[in-house]
């Protein structure tokens, strides 16, 4: 039977036992949807097959499981490091519990059966000993001949007939007996940049492709190393692409071959995996990006959901696997992660677009807990999935982002140079309920008629064709926000010789910092000194010598009337200001901290500017030398953020579309569909919002909402997806207002014209 033959009995076979169908559902005017499974399958289910499992599979109960969960996909394992079916190739390994057993066919018909898409799971880049042995130059190897290992298994080599030859014959096995509507891989990319392969094959393609000997030791200042980089991502897309054309040759046009990514720019970076080019090229991402860090909290997936589809598109869909197990700093597979935890993250990831994707390591636990998470939130999701996809953010601010730049500046330092700014000022940007939009350095010119506001978070590495679409973006009216070294380096991280956006910024004598000894990660006892210094009017103790105030302070000082400096931590070098720019923080170097007596300025003022405002071309600009971002992400001060959050506030000259007051910690994201908004409300107010697992959520509210449509936009009514509460709206000045009475989670709030 054909591939197209199956997959019609199949649906034939669910909708005479009123099966919902994952290839359509029955749309209001009677008609199945015909949009792609990549296009329409919401929700998702993974049980990670262990070898004990075939066993102990109880498939009966799963399949309830699938219909309680309202799953409309499944990720079943297949084949790579064990095959869980009886493959032809001998030294595809199976579990010695499978026997003959074809478990993976049999849970692929009962998907198919339930009107489920299906997607083969893959884990290719491992294998047992016994294929080691038998094909020994299939594998990578050290500079000395020895085998790259994994625990008991042997890391295959990218470009050896592994991925060539063999991969592409079991994937064609694998569709030919099952039909899956496509493959997905775990680990498809190979070995990451810290490990260099000397296998034949490497060392054969690397000299035809740049005529030079691979890399001996890993040196970003030696052209051959860099070299190597870019051949590395190249490889990772061909096989990208070679997947593709096999599973489509074997499957047609929509059996797509999807490798899983990760949700970190670096961790991407680490595995050679070009996320714009694999955007451009795939129609759906599988996010293989299960859990938060401290540092970064569960707002971090909300962020991920946009930059991912900023790449991808609006349109497009984005399933993340979300584990039910212990997943994080500390992890068991066995184990149910706290229920808020699991939530919670889960709840973030549909502010930001994703789709859930229930994860299970092992068909069979003792501590059953975790069954019970997934249900209620998908339950929720099928009931309002017609606002949490095809819909277009609402946001004038963009932060900008560059693989580019955590790869040739951020190098092996990459947390501290550039994530640490960029999940500071993002994080200001939350605390402060400012709408934003990541995007990539290479979208700047497509994206620059929807944005008042540019932020280049240390975005130190930039080309001259860069630079100039962030010049465009300025003389257009634009305004600028840059922190640290923004442009100080060319595209391969080599210093230039001074700020290529030098006059933007108001500033000469830019010196890259980088390469210096100097721990920049750690907090100094130093300070920022405010212009103009007002405290001989405020209230507290008089020396008699304070300076006189000639002036009033410009408006993103606001809020820091009563003090004179702000906590710094960081250090700073000189830099000539150009008479136009104002000058409205200056540097106090560091002085001793203890004992306590010792602890007084030895040098309370200096020229040094650690913030600068410039205006040009009709754009406001600031630049900060003092890299509060970072300092924020390190630090946690308020003051900084606070900062930070005034910056895009003056920038945008009173154009932000929302403004949310009352307490609590939330995430705001404003989106649009044809004649409404959807604003989601996340709380991150928690027992544990800083220190993974959260034991309990906290409700938080009320709070007051003002929200300034589209044009295209005039809502007339609101309600609450979550709270279940309806009301009438009314317009005032062009802004809606409405308030929310309290969140223990999150709530989506719908404004219907």
């Amino acid at each position: 039977m054909r591939r197209r033959e199956f997959i019609q009995a199949v649906a034939a076979a669910a909708a005479a036992h009123g099966i919902p169908s994952a290839r359509g559902e029955q749309g209001k005017e009677g008609t199945v949807a015909a949009a792609p499974w990549y296009r329409r399958t919401y929700r998702w289910a993974q049980t990670n097959i262990t070898e004990i499992d075939p066993g102990r599979y109880d498939i009966a109960w799963w399949r309830q499981h699938w219909k309680r969960t309202q799953i409309q996909g499944v990720i079943i394992n297949a084949g790579g490091i064990f095959a869980y079916y009886p493959s032809k190739f001998p030294l595809h390994y199976r579990p010695a519990a499978l026997g003959d057993r074809d478990l993976y066919g049999e849970l692929a018909r009962a998907a198919h059966e339930d009107g489920l898409v299906v997607l083969a799971r893959m884990d290719s880049n491992r294998a047992h000993e016994a294929f080691y042995q038998a094909h020994p130059d299939w594998f990578a190897v050290d500079a000395g001949g020895k085998p790259y290992r994994a625990g008991e298994l042997y890391v295959s080599c990218l470009n050896g007939p592994y991925y060539e030859e063999y991969l592409p014959e079991v994937l064609r096995e694998i569709i030919e007996r099952s039909h899956p509507e496509g493959i997905t891989d775990n680990s498809w990319s190979g070995l990451g940049r810290d490990s260099i392969c000397y296998c034949p094959h490497c060392v054969q393609r690397f000299r035809e492709r740049t005529g030079q000997p691979l890399p001996q030791r890993h040196d970003w200042n030696d052209p051959v190393y860099r070299e190597w980089i870019q051949w590395s991502y190249a490889r990772r897309l061909e096989i990208w692409d070679l997947n593709n054309r096999t599973t489509k040759t074997a499957g047609g046009p929509d059996c797509l071959w999807v490798g899983m990514n990760s949700g970190s720019i670096s961790g991407q970076s680490r595995s050679f995996r070009d996320y714009k080019e694999i955007c451009a090229r795939t129609e759906i991402i599988l996010l293989d990006h299960q859990s938060r860090s401290d540092s970064e909290g569960f707002q971090h997936n909300a962020l991920t959901g946009k930059l991912i589809h900023g790449l991808l598109g609006w349109d497009k869909l984005i399933p993340e696997s979300m584990p039910m197990y212990q997943m994080g700093r500390a992890t068991f597979r066995l184990s149910s992660k706290p229920e808020p935890e699991a939530r919670m993250w889960m709840l973030a990831g549909f502010a930001g677009g994703i789709q859930p994707w229930w994860h299970h390591v092992s068909a069979y636990h003792e501590d059953r807990r975790m069954y019970r998470t997934a249900e209620p939130i998908l339950r929720w999701h099928k009931a309002n999935e017609q606002y949490l996809v095809n819909r277009r953010p609402v946001a004038n601010v963009g932060i900008v982002w560059s693989q580019r730049n955590t790869d040739f500046y951020g190098r092996d330092n990459a947390d501290e140079l550039v994530d640490q700014p960029w999940r500071g000022f993002t994080q200001a940007l939350i605390r402060a309920r400012i709408p934003y939009l990541p995007v990539h350095v290479d979208h700047i010119e497509r994206t620059a008629a929807h944005l008042a506001v540019l932020i280049l978070p240390n975005l130190a590495a930039l080309s001259d064709e860069q630079v100039g679409a962030v010049r465009r973006f300025v003389e257009r009216g634009g305004s600028l926000i840059a922190t640290g070294e923004t442009s100080l380096y060319h595209e391969w991280g080599d210093p230039r010789p001074d700020f290529a956006l030098a006059d933007l910024f108001g500033v000469t004598g830019g010196k890259p910092r980088r390469a210096t000894n100097e721990r920049r990660g750690g907090t100094q006892h130093t300070y920022l000194r405010l212009t103009p210094e007002l405290r001989g009017r405020v209230y507290g103790p008089k020396a008699g010598n304070e300076p006189p105030i000639t002036a009033e302070r410009h408006p993103v000082l606001a809020g820091f009337d009563e003090t004179d400096i702000l906590p710094f931590g960081g250090t700073l070098a000189p830099l000539m200001v150009n008479k136009k720019a104002k000058v409205l923080l200056t540097f106090v170097p560091s002085f001793p901290m203890f004992p306590p007596e010792t602890a007084w300025m030895r040098e309370p003022k200096t020229s040094i500017p650690a913030l600068i405002l410039n205006e040009m071309d009709g754009g406001r600009i600031a630049y900060l030398p003092a890299d509060l971002d970072r300092r924020f992400a390190l630090d946690n001060l308020p003051d900084h953020g606070d900062l930070l959050a005034n910056l895009v506030r003056w920038a945008a000259r009173g154009s932000l579309p929302l403004e949310v007051t009352g307490r609590g910690l939330i995430d705001c994201e404003l989106y649009q569909q044809p004649g409404r908004l959807i604003l989601h409300v996340v709380n991150l107010t928690s027992a544990g919002t800083w220190r993974a697992p959260v034991h309990e959520l906290i409700p938080v509210g009320p709070f007051q909402v003002r929200v300034h449509p589209p044009q295209r936009i005039q809502p007339k009514t609101l309600k609450m997806l979550v709270s279940q509460e309806n009301r009438g709206l009314a317009a005032e000045n062009g802004w809606v207002q409405f308030e929310i009475g309290s969140i223990l989670d999150h709530e989506v709030v719908v404004l219907e014209s």
